[in-house]
């Protein structure tokens, strides 16, 4: 009794592949799935492929990747807004130094108590 081939073009065999390693089946289930007999078969093809097995910061930054691709405009237009008031808050602490700056200075040079000294009286 001869035993028949399954011939799988490479397009379907690609898919199994990633199919495998993006999802939680067993390579059983993927070969009952699609029909394919021979243990080794899916390995083989990921070796002919040059398709290896993710590891976890290929996995995470594929994530990050994913989720950055798929932001809503809303999103994008609060990172806009966060990114604008950070330049704001930045820009106002600077303005704090220098007036600061300009207070020790007029305390210093021309003796002019400027800041209010605690625990005086109203």
């Amino acid at each position: 009794m001869k035993r028949t081939v399954n011939r799988f073009p490479d397009d379907l065999k690609k898919k199994v592949v990633e199919e495998f390693l993006t999802t939680c089946q067993t390579q059983r289930e993927i070969m009952l799935k699609y029909n394919i007999r021979g243990m080794g078969t899916i390995s083989k093809w990921r070796r002919t492929f040059g398709i290896s097995k993710p590891n976890q910061q290929e996995i995470e930054l594929q994530l990050i990747m994913n989720k950055e691709a798929n932001k809503t405009k809303r999103e994008l237009e609060l990172e806009a807004k966060i990114q604008e008031l950070e330049k704001d808050l930045d820009t106002e602490r600077f303005r704090t130094k220098a007036l600061n700056k300009m207070i020790d200075i007029i305390e210093q040079d021309l003796k002019i108590p400027v800041r209010k000294k605690s625990g005086t009286k109203q």
